[in-house]
């Protein structure tokens, strides 16, 4: 596997200290990459993000954040054309900022259904888009969408938020199929149940609901935001770019059965 010295890479959804998109920020750091952290409304943790990415990376590379609500119109094609600004170019994307809404089938509003999509799927769509041409004017580029397990199995109170990364599953191949005559390779990661704030807030308010869901792990143990970053790291180093349009599931065997 190659590292990512000279390599610039948009991370989104960066900021939170025990999140995915921190822990890849950080591995790409230590990687050689440049990075791009993206959040919404959360400066504080992005700035001490980027303070530990400086830490972590090599003396040359360089390491900037911005504050983007991806779920407002034209955030993700402004989040692109700032990190071209800053940077001059990207080689690596990764969609991994989401939202959650959880509630019974039957009793989402609009606005809620609305906001999931903009944020999981929509901001994915266009950021990818809004990339696409200067990967193909420097001869290619990695598009790595963040998705969930909550793609490909059913889960209470979770139909909006399966839908939409069941459509950026669909989108990871979508997009491979056109992308990659431009060298342009696109994979997802499908996460199961990691040790990220909202599993650690839902453990501690219903420990027995986090137990039952712990049965399913066929490794007893949930996982880890660092396992899912060293995914994504191989994902963007690895010079095996025959791996094109796939999404790999990481949840310990929840979904063997």
């Amino acid at each position: 596997m190659g590292d990512l010295s000279g390599k610039v890479a948009i991370v989104t959804g960066a900021s939170t200290p025990k999140g995915i998109g921190n822990a890849i920020a950080k591995r790409f750091a230590r990687g050689g990459a440049s990075v791009y952290l993206v959040a919404d409304r959360t400066r504080e943790q992005l700035e001490a993000a980027v303070t530990d990415c400086r830490a972590l990376g090599a003396p040359e590379s360089r390491h900037e954040y911005g504050l983007f609500d991806l779920g407002d119109e034209g955030a993700a094609e402004a989040m692109v054309a700032k990190a071209l600004d800053l940077f001059g170019r990207v080689d690596v994307l990764v969609n991994n900022a989401g939202v959650r809404s959880y509630r019974r089938f039957g009793e989402f509003s609009r606005a809620e259904f609305n906001r999931v999509v903009a944020v999981n799927l929509a901001a994915p769509f266009f950021a990818s888009q809004a990339v696409v041409p200067t990967m193909r004017a420097q001869g290619g580029g990695r598009i790595i969408h963040v998705a969930s397990q909550m793609g490909t199995v059913a889960f209470d109170n979770r139909a909006v938020y399966g839908l939409t990364k069941a459509g950026l599953i669909y989108l990871t191949k979508a997009m491979a199929y056109e992308l990659g005559e431009d060298n342009i390779i696109v994979n997802a990661i499908s996460p199961g149940p990691t040790l990220t704030g909202p599993l650690i807030e839902r453990m501690q308010k219903d420990p027995e609901h986090a137990q039952s869901r712990l049965a399913y792990v066929r490794l007893k143990r949930y996982g880890e935001p660092e396992e899912i970053a060293e995914i994504a790291y191989f994902l963007a180093a690895t010079t095996a770019t025959f791996l094109h349009g796939e999404n790999i599931v990481v949840d310990g065997g929840y979904t063997t059965h």
